[in-house]
């Protein structure tokens, strides 16, 4: 069945084809030459690629691999049951075998982490194990230090390179898939969302429905507008506060937190300040593990409105 999904359809098959730092891909092209993989923890935001390296990583080493969801599937009879299997036996292609364990953040830290310790060390002569999260503290220290960590972050230098490189991957996929476009609204668009490419892909597919991706789209873009939810603030309106959430839930919360605390100082009087970044700081934490993302954003705003002091 051809696959209609363009973030899986269009996913690299191979480390070059992937959009990374040149630091972290030289790392990888080092691995793929010398044929063997290691264990690996690659930490980093959404949508950045760890998945996909992953697998690329296997595809290029000719790896039989297995990928388990630990954000559904997570647990310690996976462990037992699942990865033992795959894990004890031979491959068939004589090569070694890959365990990617995708969102491992969100595992068990009491069980679960605990017990890949001793299978990392029982089946290395056979299988490597990689390991994907979003949050790296979520992951115990001992696979800290049986794993190569890998952080994706993007230096500033580095930042315009990449981010071409996702214009060029969009107008391929844009082409082939025969959709019209406006270069500047493609712009704007992975701007907004960068290096998040896989938002960038699930937008585009999403707008792409008409057959065209032209200016008429940018008034879907949610834009923040700091002004107005500090007028609110200040006046202490917490309905008004409570729908400026509401209208902006659609925003990355990450991007959220961060526009607040850019504006802290043209917003807020001098001895507020750092109060509003410990508030804003525990509240950001607070957003990855929450259910019901427009309550925790609520209370933030409420804790701000009623503990500092506007300008």
């Amino acid at each position: 069945m051809e696959e209609y999904l363009w973030v899986e359809k269009y996913r690299p098959m191979k480390i070059n084809d992937c959009i990374l730092p040149e630091t972290i891909k030289s790392t990888f092209t080092d691995m793929v030459d010398s044929g063997e993989s290691q264990n690996l923890l690659l930490c980093g935001g959404p949508g950045c690629g760890k998945t996909t390296v992953a697998k690329a990583l296997c595809s290029e080493l000719d790896s039989e691999f297995i990928m388990i969801n630990c954000s559904e599937d997570g647990n310690i009879d996976t462990l037992r049951t699942t990865i033992r299997n795959f894990a004890s036996t031979v491959s068939m292609t004589g090569g070694k075998k890959v365990v990617i364990l995708d969102e491992f953040d969100y595992s068990n830290a009491q069980s679960t982490q605990p017990a890949l310790r001793g299978f990392i060390e029982e089946f290395s002569k056979n299988c490597r194990f990689i390991l994907t999260c979003n949050y790296k503290n979520r992951i115990i220290e001992p696979l800290h230090s049986r794993c190569t960590i890998i952080e994706y972050k993007i230096p500033t230098k580095e930042k315009p390179k990449l981010a071409m490189g996702v214009m060029e991957r969009v107008k391929y996929i844009l082409d082939n898939e025969k959709v019209k476009y406006d270069e500047s609204v493609l712009a704007q668009l992975i701007m907004k969302h960068f290096p998040d490419i896989r938002r960038v892909l699930n937008e585009l597919q999403r707008y792409s429905v008409g057959g065209v991706i032209d200016v008429g789209i940018l008034s879907n873009f949610g834009e923040i507008s700091l002004k107005e939810l500090v007028g609110f603030m200040k006046t202490k309106e917490f309905s008004k506060v409570r729908s400026w959430v509401v209208d902006h839930l659609d925003n990355d919360q990450t991007q959220v937190f961060r526009t607040i605390y850019d504006g802290l100082y043209d917003s807020l009087k001098g001895h507020s300040i750092p109060e509003a970044v410990l508030v804003l700081a525990e509240y950001q934490y607070k957003s990855a593990f929450v259910a019901d993302q427009e309550i925790n954003m609520v209370a933030c705003l409420t804790e701000l409105m009623m503990r500092c002091e506007f300008k």
